[in-house]
């Protein structure tokens, strides 16, 4: 039980906050106990033990579930743990069946294929509490799923060590030698997203909820403030239907560009949770809707197909709140060759400020993953605008109703993927078949 209550220990820590951002390496701690955690005397104990140490990882830092979904969060915390216990489990069969050693290399690639396949591939898919959200910004450029594979590697190099008896010269010449292919793979990408194209102001204003009357003024109020701004942004859920006329008019007056959340109605309560963009003209000259629309929630119909708005500044993508969470939907944007990421997003203030917290680690990892800007508008903060190389330039705080957030961003002239969306999937696979062959094995020779 050590192990596990180091595990969750290091975690919690590692989440704690983000005023300390160099507390995320504490997440390779939890790499190391939970791989510490596969060494048992069954598979089911070692099962049981990545439970009990993904649960109380997991739990604390989603008890804001709590307030959403009641009782049933019990459930979905339980979901969250169970991958981390079925890592545990394979690891543990792995090593039974094949030798600690061999089994020791499997570590980085079983937990690469889990994470992603929770993250990513099914209904209940969720990627926040990655290991790669946790890291200090510096160690994303290799992509999210690609820093959770170098983590546990070192965790499974030093758990070798302590299994096997690798000297420590040994250890660390493994490990530079995995530093030094990360930085041959990396350097093609550091001198693409180097190059940069040009620049837009943006102002977004954080409303949740707002009557449609008031947007003019509020708008009017944040051109005041900010004369330079080429592109206002209001939240995901900004208007209950289509974009009012009283909006349109206020874009052609002013001839700015407007980015704002609403339903695109199809039928009655069958809807689109849509991003309207308005042009200076007053028509609306691009429309996204959202591709991932919140499991459990009334949140529309999944969008059909994605596009890039072509605007006077360059090629800018739209996802709406949750798609930013998910490299499946903005990796899209990036391959269309989407220079910046406009982001609308609904966080309800009373899911409290853990919540906000933990979905703010979204976008500067993205950004940083794609080399790519962000500029990301939540209801009732914490909004953010974001370089291409992941730093938070601009901040709006939570809660913070009617704050505006202004920036301007300079856009590359194209963003890329980071090695590990080749990488990750692999993993998948490749896990699935070592379950699939363990198994297999399982049932003609059992493990005495």
């Amino acid at each position: 039980m050590l192990w596990v209550a180091l595990a969750a220990a290091c975690f919690n820590a590692a989440y704690a906050s983000l005023k300390y951002p160099a507390a995320g390496l504490f997440i390779l701690g939890y790499a190391y106990f939970l791989v510490r955690l596969t060494d048992q005397g069954s598979v089911r104990r070692a099962f049981y033990f990545g439970l009990a140490a993904g649960y109380l990882s997991f739990a604390p830092q989603l008890f804001f579930m709590w307030n959403i979904f009641g009782p049933f969060a019990v459930m979905l915390w339980f979901v969250l743990a169970f991958w981390a216990g079925l890592f545990t489990a394979v690891i543990c069969g792995a090593t039974k069946r094949w030798g600690r050693a061999r089994a020791a290399w499997l570590i980085p690639i079983v937990w690469t294929g889990v994470e992603y396949f929770r993250s990513e591939l099914y209904y209940l898919k969720f990627s926040w509490m990655n290991v790669g959200y946790a890291l200090p910004q510096g160690g994303l450029m290799f992509g999210m799923y690609g820093a959770g594979f170098v983590v546990l590697s070192a965790a499974s190099l030093f758990s070798m060590r302590a299994w096997i008896k690798v000297t420590l010269i040994e250890l660390l010449g493994i490990t530079a030698l995995i530093g030094i292919l990360l930085a041959m793979s990396l350097s093609f990408l550091a001198e693409t997203k180097s190059s940069r194209h040009s620049s837009v102001s943006i102002t977004g204003i954080q409303l949740e909820f707002p009557p449609t009357g008031i947007l003019p003024k509020v708008l009017d109020q944040a051109l005041a403030k900010n004369t330079n701004a080429q592109i206002f942004v209001l939240s995901e859920y900004s208007l209950k239907e289509g974009v009012p006329d009283s909006l349109k008019n206020w874009c052609r007056e002013h001839s700015r560009y407007l980015v704002v959340g609403g339903e695109e109605v199809v039928t009655n309560d069958v809807y689109y949770n849509t991003a309207f963009v308005v042009g200076t003209n007053g028509d609306i000259v691009f429309k996204q809707a959202k591709s991932v629309p919140i499991q459990f929630f009334r949140d529309g119909l999944a969008a059909t197909n994605q596009a890039l708005w072509d605007s006077p500044w360059g090629k800018i993508g739209i996802c709406i709140c949750y798609d930013l969470s998910y490299t499946r939907v903005t990796d899209e944007l990036i391959r269309q060759g989407a220079q910046l990421l406009i982001v609308p997003t609904m966080d309800v203030e009373t899911w409290g400020r853990h919540q906000h917290e933990l979905h703010s680690r979204v976008a500067p990892v993205r950004a940083a993953e794609y080399g790519v800007p962000i500029f990301r508008l939540a209801s009732s903060g914490i909004s953010q605008a974001v370089t291409g190389s992941g730093h938070v330039i601009a901040q709006a705080a939570m809660p913070g109703p009617g704050e505006t957030l202004s920036a301007q961003l300079r856009l590359p002239r194209k963003g890329s993927l980071p090695v590990d969306r080749f990488l990750a999937p692999v993993c998948t696979v490749l896990t699935a078949l070592i379950i699939g062959w363990l198994l297999v094995l399982g049932w003609k020779r059992p493990v005495k």
